[in-house]
């Protein structure tokens, strides 16, 4: 290590770290790129082929121009995600299979009802519960 001094390491190190955060650079533009519905085919191909012949113009020039729409993408994609979580886990605690859940308990408050007003009695009451709740 003595023909290798301490600052060729830092700056190796360096050069590593940017390399590879340029690769992350480019492929978050990429992606971005196929996921922004807004642009045709035309469009996506001469971006991509700016980005890949020219890869660091092509990236930079990609951030400036289209850098406020990735992030309000980005921003879409988070809220979407978000919304279809909540909307899961609301359908899952209302019963497995979504609004079905929600369905059967009225459907038993129903039973409920019918049977303290005197319509059914306790068999046929034993009986339409166990229908519903198979």
């Amino acid at each position: 290590m003595d023909d290798y001094p301490l600052l060729n390491v830092f700056l190796t190190m360096l050069y590593l770290f940017l390399w590879v955060m340029w690769f992350f650079l480019l492929f978050k533009v990429i992606t971005d790129l196929f996921r922004d519905h807004s642009l045709n085919g035309w469009a996506k191909a001469g971006w991509l082929v700016l980005v890949i012949l020219l890869p660091y113009l092509g990236v930079l020039v990609y951030l400036v121009v289209r850098g406020r729409s990735m992030h309000e993408r980005d921003e879409k994609l988070a809220r979407d995600s978000e919304a279809a979580f909540r909307s899961y886990v609301r359908d899952a605690a209302a019963g497995q299979g979504g609004s079905g859940g929600s369905d059967h308990v009225k459907d038993l408050a129903k039973l409920a009802e019918l049977k303290d007003k005197g319509a059914l009695n306790a068999e046929e009451y034993e009986r339409a519960k166990a229908k519903l709740l198979t």
